[in-house]
């Protein structure tokens, strides 16, 4: 943290919440606030667990993770938001639970939606 600090950078912290408890995410949460960490993001996008279904594959950002980490980070903290996220909708809803920053690959899909929604 003080490399960034001195060096004016900023410090962001990937949980890989697929692989984490919701106590572990709330001791990471306290961890970086304790630390002032610019941004803490749910996950990469690449871990894949075991899902409910059988099916090996990755939940990516969920609202109970974000929300959780919205919780349990300090203000000063922000959330990126990465995984699953491939609608306006979805970025809405991640928005309003508190992320400033949102990683999708479905960007031009999102805009074009945005565009759309701006005409109507």
């Amino acid at each position: 943290m003080r490399a960034c600090e001195r060096n004016n950078a900023l410090l962001k912290v990937i949980f890989e919440n697929d692989f984490l408890s919701d106590e572990e995410i709330i001791k990471l949460c306290e961890i970086c606030s304790e630390l002032g960490v610019s941004f803490i993001k749910t996950s990469t996008g690449y871990g894949f667990v075991k899902l409910e279904n059988n099916d090996y594959n990755y939940k990516g950002a969920t609202e109970h993770h974000v929300a959780l980490m919205r919780k349990h980070a300090a203000p000063s903290v922000q959330i990126k938001a990465a995984g699953g996220i491939r609608t306006l909708k979805d970025l809405l809803k991640f928005k309003a639970l508190g992320c400033t920053r949102i990683g999708t690959t479905a960007t031009e899909a999102i805009l074009a939606e945005a565009k759309t929604c701006a005409k109507a």
